[in-house]
């Protein structure tokens, strides 16, 4: 494990596990009520979770909120997981995939994946993208690498 590293919500049953040490994979349901306790316990433990990875309330439907809920706490967006998010998903699901508002972003140097909950487009998200740039050894570049410089002051 990631020194410092303390698991603050529970696994749930997801298609995959973290291929790496270095980084503790966590999910948040029901984003609306849960995600303002994590941030707020990241704050008073000031441990980090190094990747939070949500399922579900990405669609377009009203009680769809988990990027409304994400983005306001967000300190950047990471704009390219999205297009590539989609990119891969176009090619499971068609243009259905404009249904999904995925996105990505860092919080108090903390990884923050908000992904659809469907089973298909959890391993989409795993297999094309999360699982490679969460493997120190993948190239040219992955996200372990940059994890100590997350919370770099500019």
């Amino acid at each position: 494990s990631y020194p410092g590293q303390l698991p603050l919500w529970t696994m749930t049953n997801l298609p995959f596990t973290s291929p790496s040490p270095y980084v503790a994979i966590n999910t948040i349901r029901d984003m609306t009520a849960k995600f303002p306790a994590f941030d707020e316990e990241l704050a008073k433990l000031n441990v980090k979770a190094l990747g939070v990875i949500t399922t579900g309330g990405t669609g377009l439907t009203g009680r769809d909120v988990t990027p409304e809920a994400i983005r306001p706490l967000l300190d950047k967006e990471i704009d390219g997981f999205s297009v590539v998010f989609h990119q891969i998903s176009f090619q499971s699901v068609g243009v259905s995939t404009l249904q999904s508002r995925a996105l990505a972003g860092i919080a108090r140097a903390t990884y923050i994946f908000a992904i659809p909950g469907s089973m298909g487009a959890c391993k989409d998200a795993w297999n094309g993208i999360l699982r490679h740039e969460f493997d120190a050894t993948h190239k040219p570049c992955n996200l372990v690498e940059i994890l100590p410089r997350l919370g770099e002051g500019g």
